[in-house]
Formats: C-alpha cells, structure tokens, sequence
C-alpha cells in the first residue's frame, strides 16, 4: 500500500511506504528509481550536489580499445567466409542426440537471457536492502551493461537482417536484408543477443571485482569469460547464430561492461547512478511497512 507526498521547493520530495512482504511493490519501486536522480543519505533528504562530473583523470577510452576493437573485428571479419563449415560441426553433433549436451547447453543460455538480468537485478537489491554498497554497485552495473549492450544488438540485429542458420538449412551464410530484422525473429541472427548479454555481465562483473575485490579477479575473470564463451557456442549449437554472429556479440558485450564500469566510476555523479545508488528505505515504527524518501532535484547536471 503506497501514499505520497509532494513538495515544491527547488527539490521535489515523495515519501512512499511499502509491506517488506509485498516483493511486487518492491520491483516497482526498483524500477521507479530509474526514471528520477534520488538522493538519500540515511534518513535525511538531500539535495544533490550540483558540481559537474569529474573525469578523475581515467578517460573512457584509451590504448587497450582501440587493440579490442581491431582484434574483435579482425575476428568477426575472418569469420565470415568460415561461418558455413563451422555451422555444419554442430548440426553434426545434434544429429547423436546428446541429451546431456543438448540440455547444457540450454540451460547455459538461460543463464545468459534472461538470467543475467535476473541476477543483476537481485545482486542490487540485495547490496541496496542489506546495506552493501560493493554488491548494489555490481549488481546495477552489471544490469546497465546488459541492457545497453542488448540495445546496439536490437539495433544491429533489425538494420541488418541477417537469416539464422536454421532459416536457410545452413546453406547460405550471406542472407541479409537491409531493415529485415525489425520485426522478424528470423532474421535477427547479426549479432547474438545471448552472446552480448553473457559478455556485458561478464566485462561489467570482471572491472567491478578489479576495483573492489583485486585478490579474487583471476578467479572472477576466467569463470565469468569462461561461462559467456559457452554462452555463444550453445548458440551456434543450436543452429539459432552463425559464428561471426557470436564474434560481434562478444565485442559489443565487451565494450558495453567496460564503458559502463569505466563511465560509472569516473562519473560518480551521473543521472543514472544518482537514481539507482542514490535512494534509502528505511523501517517506520509500529507500521510494519518500509519508507522509501525520494529527492528529486528540479535542475541538476
């Protein structure tokens, strides 16, 4: 059950008040939080600060891109004329029904779409409800990844209009249709979806544990890469992408864990990370239920 208040000052202020037990209430307000820049710190309203971004003098890109971007490339154009007899290899393998292989794989594309949303979004409300500010921040970044990663994807997928493998019988690798992806599931093979997702989780979880947990990052960078590497390869094994197909999701991944995580950090103040990171609940005496403050500030950066 929610009320609210609003107060026009220079900031508007909304109190809400939810039933811990009510967890739908809890993923609308999640979700809210992304359309406003909140500030709270404990139980106190704020107004944030109006300073601009600070660049802390690490830039978003640098050296290291531009050799991913050339190596990705590299690879997503070399794979091109080898994408027919790759395709062939597991249309051979499905072909002994390995049942194991079969439901692994499956399994592991679950992981990637739609789980990484679905773990992004729990490791956030996890770190922001039992107040650990290291796994909100993992959590929240990684989920940004993923959602602008999987957005380039949409985008490419629709503009190019590729044909999946099992559209042509594996015959023809070079289908494409200019603007036939829009709209037609068929043709959405250039890039992988599942592929970029499993990368941008991947990419955003690695340079969070980098900066917050540099003991554990080569344990976290091989499992993380590791799993989105099955990720892709479940999708040519199901015949769903072409290996150019996964190529271009891992780079497009990639970047999108990397710039997120980059930009976050260097950018503390950020619209996003202000509304995501930003808001407080807490316990309201004798009512059962939890209150949410949200400073919205009138002008900002």
């Amino acid at each position: 059950m929610f009320g609210g208040t609003f107060i026009a000052s220079g900031t508007a202020i909304a109190t809400h008040t939810m039933h811990p037990s009510n967890l739908r209430s809890r993923l609308l307000v999640a979700l809210c939080a992304t359309t406003f820049p909140l500030q709270v710190v404990g139980a106190q309203l704020t107004a944030p600060s109006a300073a601009p971004d600070t660049a802390h003098g690490a830039p978003l890109f640098n050296g290291r891109d531009a050799i991913r971007a050339v190596g990705f490339a590299g690879l997503t154009v070399a794979m091109f004329p080898l994408d027919w007899s790759i395709a062939r290899r597991p249309t051979t393998e499905r072909s002994k029904a390995n049942r194991f292989l079969n439901g692994s794989s499956k399994g592991v594309e679950y992981l990637a779409d739609p789980g990484s949303i679905v773990i992004g979004t729990s490791l956030y409300l996890i770190g922001r409800f039992t107040d650990h500010p290291g796994i909100e921040d993992l959590g929240w970044h990684g989920t940004e990844a993923v959602l602008l990663g999987g957005a380039t994807a949409w985008v490419l997928k629709g503009l190019t209009g590729r044909a999946r493998p099992f559209v042509t019988g594996d015959s023809t690798a070079h289908d494409f249709k200019f603007g036939g992806g829009f709209g037609n599931a068929d043709r959405q093979s250039f890039p992988s979806g599942h592929t970029t997702a499993a990368f941008a989780a991947a990419a955003a979880v690695t340079s969070e544990a980098e900066r917050g947990w540099p003991h554990h990052f080569w344990l976290v960078a091989p499992v993380m890469f590791g799993g989105a590497s099955l990720v892709g390869l479940s999708r040519m094994y199901h015949d769903k992408h072409w290996a150019s197909d996964v190529a271009l999701g891992a780079a497009i991944g990639t970047f999108s864990g990397l710039k997120v995580v980059r930009y976050a950090h260097a950018h503390p103040q950020n619209f996003l990370d202000r509304a995501i990171l930003r808001v407080d609940a807490s316990p309201i005496a004798g009512s059962g239920g939890v209150a949410l403050t949200i400073s919205v500030p009138l002008t900002g950066n």
